[in-house]
């Protein structure tokens, strides 16, 4: 289970209705609403800078936050929709589903790389080439992993690493429904290098061999 949930603190709105919403925006917040979890929904207001900082790092709507209001118990929330405005294009509102531990979410989840000490192909100077730091799944809102680990002992320079060979928690699964490649290990470019000039030096005399065409 992830320990390292983000927390975020909003304040309750205390207005409802086009007027309320406006007058949050000049207090320079963004109104919001949270809903879900079989309990009313609450109007909530978050400081433009915070959620603008938020929404340009990336993935806003695919991280899971544990929201704090003053005078509510806390709980772990997705977003589910930002609007935008039609010119601006900066957050005008935003939209938030509670969630229940049974509840099924897309999050971006990290993978770890260990046992490079143990990898006969990194030793002969091989590169580990990391095409995934981070892996989609479908998983249970109450068993987020902290990450997902490739154990790179025994692997040889060519190898490649896909997303079968990587235990995932128990009911996860990767929104991309392929086999497809998170990471391997490469030849260094001095060794790709050789082979390069190897294979022209080999192009060269096999055209120097040939019989001329009359």
């Amino acid at each position: 289970m992830a320990g390292e949930i983000p927390d975020l603190e909003v304040l309750a709105r205390t207005g409802t209705g086009k007027g309320a919403a406006r007058q949050a925006r000049r207090d320079g917040m963004v109104p919001g609403i949270v809903f879900g979890g079989d309990v009313d929904p609450l109007p909530i207001n978050i400081p433009f800078n915070k959620l603008l900082k938020l929404v340009k790092a990336g993935r806003f709507k695919s991280t899971l936050f544990n929201l704090k209001v003053e005078g509510h118990d806390d709980v772990r929330v997705i977003c589910r929709d930002v609007q935008r405005h039609v010119v601006k294009d900066l957050p005008t509102h935003v939209d938030f589903m509670r969630l229940k531990r049974s509840t099924t979410i897309n999050l971006f989840i990290p993978v770890e790389f260990i046992n490079e000490e143990e990898c006969p192909g990194i030793k002969r100077g091989g590169l580990l080439s990391v095409v995934r730091p981070e892996i989609e799944l479908n998983v249970l809102a109450g068993d987020i992993p902290d990450g997902l680990t490739v154990d790179l002992t025994g692997l040889e320079v060519g190898d490649t690493i896909t997303i079968s060979s990587i235990k995932l928690p128990e009911g996860a699964k990767a929104t991309i429904d392929r086999d497809f490649v998170v990471g391997n290990i490469s030849a260094p470019s001095s060794l790709r290098s050789a082979g390069d000039d190897d294979d022209a030096e080999g192009e060269a005399e096999a055209e120097a061999e040939a019989p001329a065409e009359n």
